[in-house]
């Protein structure tokens, strides 16, 4: 089971009241929250493996390099020498490193690299697997991933850190209209403003569905675009290919990578806490105790 971490602490930030809060009255929404949710995961899909994913870029160089855009409405603070900082909700920031004590503390492997996003983590771990794999993931992105056939899947929360849809090849398919594997070309034709991705102008989720299913991908939907016998409407065709240089890059913006440079570490869900003393200081110093009080019967399972 692989956490898109951030994806959740967020979720859980806003699905969890702001009231909850620790002793000297610090919101700790978020992680309780995320507590929580591993609790319902591991108690639900009983993974022998676990890693939270973690955003060690959130938005890589390589990526803005290609398209400048690339997340720029989501900078708060532009950085000379290392990532730019992302804007996060006041609260929100200052529960993140508490989240990454408690994650050592218990022994859930934790795995960022510098220069990468937890999805390419993800797409790494997921293309290593040698079983089935499930991705908890509220980022669409990462259907990219979905592999029936290798038992790769996302469980996609509903709302908050509540139940999870089941994303499989199917869903993807009866969903977007195209298959797993067409789904990169897919949203990079469709375009994502929640990413800064302009996609081509005229052509929204169904008509990008459309030209991939007709031409069977992005390289395929270009070449009709160009070939003057094809049965594209001259808007179209315009469209796309004054959207060239973006479609030169968008393909590489938009794959998760799948060789990123994971440093050694073990996987398998732990059974009892790794430093059961940091942990009580934890759950003393945050007031933890109902939610840590919840997973470790679970994970000692």
């Amino acid at each position: 089971m692989l956490l898109d971490t951030a994806s959740l602490y967020f979720r859980a930030y806003f699905g969890v009241p702001d009231s909850v809060r620790a002793p000297d009255g610090t919101p700790v929404n978020a992680v309780r929250g995320l507590l929580d949710f591993i609790t319902r995961l591991v108690q639900d899909h009983h993974p022998d493996d676990l890693v939270a994913c973690m955003d060690a870029d959130w938005r890589p160089q390589w990526r803005v390099d290609l398209i400048p855009s690339y997340k720029a409405h989501r900078v708060a603070v532009e950085t000379e020498t290392g990532p730019d900082e992302e804007e996060v909700p006041d609260t929100l920031a200052p529960q993140v490193p508490v989240i990454e004590a408690v994650l050592d503390a218990l022994g859930i492997a934790r795995v960022g690299v510098a220069g990468y996003e937890a999805d390419d983590v993800i797409g790494t771990l997921a293309g290593r697997a040698k079983g089935p794999v499930d991705i908890v993931t509220g980022d669409r992105d990462l259907f990219q991933l979905v592999d029936d056939e290798r038992g790769v899947r996302v469980l996609y929360p509903r709302k908050g850190v509540g139940d999870c849809d089941l994303v499989d090849g199917d869903m993807i398919l009866t969903k977007y209209g195209v298959r797993a594997d067409q789904y990169a070309d897919f949203a990079a034709l469709r375009g994502d403003t929640s990413d800064g991705l302009p996609g081509v102008k005229g052509i929204g989720e169904k008509t990008a569905a459309q030209l991939i299913t007709e031409y069977g991908d992005l390289a395929g939907v270009r070449a009709a675009a160009v070939d003057r016998t094809s049965k594209l409407t001259p808007a179209k065709r315009r469209g796309i290919v004054e959207a060239a240089a973006y479609l030169d890059v968008a393909p590489k913006v938009v794959e998760v990578a799948g060789d990123v440079p994971l440093p050694d570490f073990d996987p398998a869900l732990p059974s009892e806490p790794r430093d059961p003393e940091v942990l009580a200081a934890l759950v003393a110093r945050w007031g933890l105790g109902g939610a840590v009080g919840r997973l470790l019967p679970v994970l000692a399972r």
